[in-house]
């Protein structure tokens, strides 16, 4: 029978072994968020805007909240005031707004691109009286390989527009890369073509960045390293979530973000852990934790799932996935 000592001896050398090998808390790399309009029944901008939004405030666990239209201009006012002393970041997307209105910022019908345009300008402003000054939006539908050139160039005279109207206001812009052929079907965009137009529009806007979404890189049938590799220098933002690529008729078929784990789905701790080792390795998220890069969650509920059940199996997954990842040292 061995001694104290030497019990003691045994625990402190697996302690040191281990702490060895243990990472610092995530939350000293990591700016975890939300997106408020996925996980809760508001992206029409109406709803629970403030219950849920207080739900996230409430929350310690997350820095960053990004929000989407508001209706109401005294919900407005109200939301405007909780995300002054929130204490956290908040951010804007133009997404529902753009989506549900069919909007269509590389339209070739001339029309049909300034209507689009002056939308948006629109959610600048509403952003801009909410204290905002991160906003989002995603280009318009893919018009195919014979069209391609000619809606780039639109997509180039709307986003100069827009980070014109922005810059006046202080406000920094982020273009999502959607996918291409399955959902959304958005001209940016597979890698190449995110970093084609980011080469045209970065050297003349400082306001102007990529946002990046886990959930978009199965559907566009590319790598982390793929997806990011590329558009390193030009990533301001990024989102994680899930997708399903399986059966057509299932109610999430597409870009529709269920829950990290859906049976069927592509994306759960081994994806989440990837895309995580990729981040560091591109930059965005800091070796020697300098800067804390932020991380969105965009998670939908499906069918009667409760949103904060939801939103708990997101966190649970991203520390899994961080618990799996190599020593950050490394």
């Amino acid at each position: 029978m061995k001694c104290f000592c030497h019990h003691s001896f045994d625990i402190l050398e697996n302690f040191f072994a281990y702490c060895g090998y243990m990472k610092e808390p995530l939350k000293n790399y990591i700016k975890p968020g939300i997106l408020q309009f996925m996980a809760y029944p508001v992206a029409d901008g109406n709803g629970p805007m403030v219950e849920s939004l207080k739900s996230i405030l409430e929350d310690t666990y997350f820095d960053v909240v990004e929000v989407s239209w508001v209706n109401d201009p005294d919900v407005r006012k109200k939301v405007g005031e909780m995300l002054a002393y929130s204490g956290i970041s908040s951010k804007y997307a133009l997404h529902p707004r753009i989506l549900t209105r069919k909007l269509d910022l590389n339209s070739l019908g001339e029309a049909e691109r300034l209507k689009a345009v002056k939308e948006c300008q629109e959610g600048i402003v509403e952003a801009d009286e909410m204290g905002i000054k991160e906003v989002s939006f995603l280009s318009g539908p893919y018009p195919g390989d014979e069209r391609k050139a000619e809606a780039m160039d639109q997509l180039e005279k709307s986003v100069d527009e827009l980070c014109q109207f922005a810059q006046e206001r202080g406000i920094e812009l982020g273009l999502e890369v959607f996918d291409r052929s399955i959902d959304k079907k958005c001209l940016i965009g597979p890698a190449e073509d995110a970093r084609e137009f980011a080469e045209r529009i970065a050297p003349k806007h400082e306001n102007f960045g990529l946002v990046v979404d886990l959930s978009h890189i199965p559907l566009l049938g590319e790598s982390p390293a793929e997806a990011l590799k590329p558009v390193a220098e030009y990533v301001s933002h990024i989102h994680i979530g899930n997708c399903y690529m399986g059966d057509p008729s299932d109610p999430v078929y597409g870009d529709k973000h269920p829950r990290f784990g859906y049976p069927g789905g592509e994306n759960d701790v081994a994806e989440i852990t990837e895309f995580l080792r990729v981040l560091f390795e591109i930059g965005y998220l800091a070796k020697d934790g300098s800067r804390r890069g932020e991380i969105s969650f965009e998670v939908k509920p499906v069918g009667g799932e409760d949103p904060e059940v939801t939103i708990a199996n997101s966190k649970r997954k991203l520390t899994a996935a961080w618990a799996a990842l190599e020593t950050t040292s490394s």
